[in-house]
């Protein structure tokens, strides 16, 4: 199977001399869905923003069906359509209604017209089960709503590969359902996908392969089997911490 992402040899140092990223590589493949799990502050968010381009990596390559896009001469708007990203903050523009969220990108990137890009995101709304609040403004919509119409969005730009950047994490208990039924239905259909999760359940039961992230390592990865199974000493206390929370 094709491998859609690489990354190679990773390093991202911030100002101070906070090494956050260290050495990491791994590849995902076509249809392929990758679980990050991991504390918070092990770097986990950083390796998804040095893919999309939001950040820049201080060492290493981000490769995208083979061609490096974190070169200076990469087109950061081509990325950005190619590898879709949801935030845990959401990111949608209050100022405009759900359906013209989904508009704006598919109009001045893809350069659809708007009765292209209106009928691109009525199909993409229907998809997250969106589509009755397509006129509704973000102010009006709850948490789990307005994620789903964050994915909708990326969705719509046809992107080769999905990053979701802890969809859940800012989430109340009750809505966190819907937002993991959504990804899990797009895992389904075979989306490529990066899931970086405190959902361990939802990373064991829906991840092709996890990988364990630890003060800026890849400590562990393999199957989601890891997750009832741990090799690493690492990964194992990590777990214990997570269901003693719980």
């Amino acid at each position: 199977m094709e491998s859609v992402l690489s990354i190679v040899d990773m390093h991202k140092m911030y100002a101070g001399g906070v090494h956050a990223v260290r050495g990491v590589s791994f590849d995902v493949k076509e249809g392929e869905s990758v679980a990050i799990i991991g504390s918070s502050g092990s770097g986990k968010s950083t390796v998804l923003r040095c893919i999309n381009r939001l950040i820049e990596p201080t060492e290493g390559e981000v490769m995208l069906r083979g061609e490096m896009i974190n070169t200076p001469n990469a087109d950061i708007n081509d990325v950005r359509s190619r590898i879709g990203m949801v935030f845990q903050s959401f990111e949608l523009f209050a100022h405009l209604r759900v359906i013209d969220n989904i508009t704006l990108g598919l109009r001045h990137v893809r350069k659809m017209s708007r009765k292209e890009a209106q009928a691109e995101a009525l199909e993409v709304l229907e998809k997250v089960d969106m589509l009755d609040r397509k006129d509704a403004f973000p102010g009006n919509l709850s948490g789990g709503q307005k994620q789903r119409v964050a994915i909708a969005r990326a969705l719509a730009m046809k992107p080769e590969v999905m990053l979701f950047d802890e969809p859940t994490s800012a989430l109340d208990p009750e809505l966190i359902g819907s937002v993991l039924k959504t990804i899990r239905g797009l895992a389904d259909e075979g989306m490529t996908m990066i899931v970086v999760t405190h959902e361990i359940g939802f990373a064991r039961d829906v991840a092709d392969r996890v990988i364990y992230m630890d003060k800026g390592v890849v400590a562990e990865s393999g199957e989601s089997s890891i997750i009832d199974n741990p090799q690493t000493e690492r990964l194992k206390k990590f777990l214990s911490s997570i269901s003693e929370e719980d």
